[in-house]
């Protein structure tokens, strides 16, 4: 019986790299020029393996005849997989912190930290309203409409009506 190590399995499991002038495939990216439906010129699309879209879409540069995409090469690539990888961690980081939003406010009880989970379901869209004491105690958690608007007015409202759901 022959046991396979965690990166022998990964390995076995990449696909295989490809280093064609208009499609390149590494490091778990793969970027294809393709024909820029908007004009006359070329794109690049970078797709994170496993992805159906991809996470970045850019023109290309013209070859010297100025009618077919420059192959790509493997200092293009390599920097269109590090331009993708960062694009794709700041769209990551922007949809958190839409849906994790925080705010502290000082009332009367002291500092109440409230936060608004929201929870992008298809069928059932919703938010978690929560309050928090000073020292990370939960004093309240109700369900909310997903479009409910977290700000410290609407966090000082909710913790003046004694942490009763708003309307």
């Amino acid at each position: 019986m022959t046991t396979k190590t965690t990166n022998e399995t990964i390995a076995a499991d990449a696909p295989d790299p490809i280093q064609e002038p208009r499609l390149w495939r590494s490091n778990g990216w793969t970027a294809r020029v393709v024909k820029n439906e908007d004009d006359e010129g070329w794109a690049v699309e970078m797709t994170l393996d496993g992805e159906s879209e991809p996470a970045l879409v850019g023109p290309w540069t013209m070859g010297r005849d100025k009618k077919n995409p420059k192959p790509l090469d493997a200092p293009a690539f390599n920097t269109l997989v590090k331009t993708a990888g960062e694009f794709r961690q700041r769209k990551v980081q922007q949809l958190h912190a839409t849906l994790h939003q925080n705010i502290t406010i000082n009332a009367a009880a002291g500092r109440i930290g409230v936060t608004l989970d929201i929870v992008p379901d298809d069928d059932d869209p919703h938010a978690l309203l929560a309050a928090h004491d000073a020292a990370g105690e939960e004093l309240a958690r109700v369900r909310v409409a997903s479009g409910f608007k977290l700000n410290k007015a609407s966090a000082s409202a909710w913790i003046d009506a004694g942490f009763r759901k708003p309307a």
